[in-house]
C-alpha cells in the first residue's frame, strides 16, 4: 500500500461539499475514493453520492490507483480530470491554422485566450513552453517539406523566419543536423493523449511506434534520452500516421474490443531485448506468464534476471505486453506504470476475453 498525501479535515469536508454540489472548480483537484465501491471519481461525477464516512480523498489519480481504487466508468476521472482546455485547444489550432506565423502573447489575448494558462499547461504536460512548441511544430513542417525536395532558403522564409541562419541554427539544435544536410535523418514525433489509466505519451518515427508509456512514469526522461541516442534523433511534438495508428487501436484495446494490435513498431535494443519484447508479444491476450516461462521458451532457463531486466527496459506498454508477466507464485512483480495499473489491465483482459 502506498502513502498517502495528508489531507486535513477541514479539507476534506470541503472536498466532500464540492462532490455533493458538482463543483466543477474542483475537478483535478482531488479524487474522491468510495470505500464501499473500491471506485473513484472526480467532483462532477453523477453517481449516487457516497456516505462521507465511507470516502477518502485524494491529491492525484495516481494515489488512488495505488490504494486499490478503479476509475469510476461514470465519470471516467483519468480522463475527464485533464482534458485539454478549450483556450489550450484554440492556442493550438492557432499554430496549425498560421504555421508561418510566431503566436505571441498579445495574438493570444487578442482571441481572449489566456497566455498564462497556455503556458502553465504546456510546461505542466509537456514539460516545455508554448513558444517552444511552436518552433517544434515549425521545424516539424520544415523537416517535412525539405524530405519532399523543397530548397532550405524557401523553405525559411515561407516559414516566417527572417535569415537563413536564424532558421539553420533553429532547425540544427531541433533535428540535430543542418537543413541542407537533414536528408535522411530521423525525427521522434511525440504526441499525448488520454487513457482509462491516465494520460499517455505516444511516440513514432517514420517506421514505426518507439514509446508508449504513462507520463508519469519515473524513468522516462531517461527512457527520452536513450530512445534518442540509440535512434540518432530528436524529439519533436507532432504525430505521423502509425501515432493515429496506435491511439486508434489503443481506443478499441480500453474499450474491450481490440486484442491484438497490428501498428508497426520500432524498438531499438539489443537482439537479447529484441528477443524478449517478441516473445512477449506471444504471450495470448487475457493471459499471462512467469519470467521463468519467458526463459525457457528463450532456450535458457537460467536467464530468468536478464529477462527481467530486459522486460523493464521495454519502451512501448500494452502493445508489448510486458504486463502479462507474473511472479513464479501468481503474484504481481514490478510494472513501470505500477502495480495497480497492471493489476487493472489484467483484469480488464480477463474480463474481454
Amino acid at each position: 500500500m502506498q502513502t498517502q498525501e495528508t489531507i486535513s479535515t477541514a479539507k476534506a469536508d470541503e472536498y466532500y461539499r464540492a462532490l455533493l454540489n458538482r463543483d466543477s472548480e474542483y475537478v483535478g483537484i482531488f479524487f474522491v475514493g468510495v470505500r464501499t465501491t473500491s471506485v473513484f471519481c472526480i467532483a462532477t461525477c453523477r453517481a449516487r453520492k457516497p456516505n462521507r464516512e465511507n470516502v477518502v480523498f485524494f491529491r492525484h489519480y495516481k494515489e488512488a490507483l495505488d490504494h486499490g481504487f478503479r476509475p469510476c466508468k461514470i465519470c471516467c476521472p483519468t480522463e475527464h480530470a485533464s482534458p485539454t482546455p478549450e483556450e489550450v485547444q484554440a492556442a493550438i489550432q492557432l499554430v496549425k491554422n498560421h504555421p508561418k506565423e510566431k503566436i505571441t502573447d498579445q495574438r493570444l489575448r487578442e482571441e481572449a485566450i489566456s497566455p498564462d494558462l497556455v503556458r502553465r499547461w504546456f510546461k505542466k504536460q509537456y514539460g516545455l513552453t508554448f513558444h517552444a512548441f511552436q518552433r517544434m511544430y515549425r521545424i516539424n513542417n520544415a523537416y517535412k517539406e525539405l524530405k519532399d525536395g523543397k530548397r532550405a532558403t524557401d523553405t525559411a522564409f515561407d516559414l516566417g523566419y527572417e535569415s537563413l541562419s536564424g532558421f539553420g541554427y533553429t532547425f540544427k539544435k531541433l533535428i540535430g543536423k543542418a537543413p541542407t544536410r537533414s536528408n535522411g535523418q530521423q525525427v521522434i514525433l511525440i504526441n499525448r493523449f488520454t487513457s482509462p489509466l491516465g494520460p499517455m505519451f505516444v511516440c513514432a518515427t517514420d517506421e514505426g511506434i518507439c514509446l508508449l508509456e504513462f507520463t508519469d512514469r519515473r524513468m522516462l526522461e531517461t527512457e527520452f534520452r536513450d530512445l534518442q541516442k540509440r535512434l540518432n534523433a530528436n524529439i519533436l511534438i507532432g504525430e505521423n500516421d502509425h501515432s493515429k495508428h496506435a491511439k486508434r487501436e489503443l481506443r478499441e484495446y480500453f474499450a474491450g474490443r481490440q486484442k491484438t494490435f497490428t501498428v508497426p513498431l520500432h524498438a531499438p535494443g539489443t537482439d537479447f531485448q529484441q528477443q524478449v519484447w517478441t516473445r512477449l508479444q506471444d504471450i495470448p491476450y487475457g493471459s499471462t506468464a512467469s519470467y521463468q516461462e519467458q526463459a525457457r521458451r528463450l532456450g535458457n532457463p537460467k536467464a530468468v534476471r536478464a529477462v527481467a531486466r530486459a522486460n523493464g527496459m521495454n519502451r512501448i506498454a500494452i502493445i508489448i505486453p510486458c504486463h502479462r508477466v507474473i511472479g513464479k507464485d501468481g503474484s504481481l512483480t514490478g510494472y513501470g506504470g505500477g502495480l495497480e495499473r497492471k493489476k487493472w489491465l489484467l483484469e480488464h483482459e480477463q474480463k474481454n476475453t
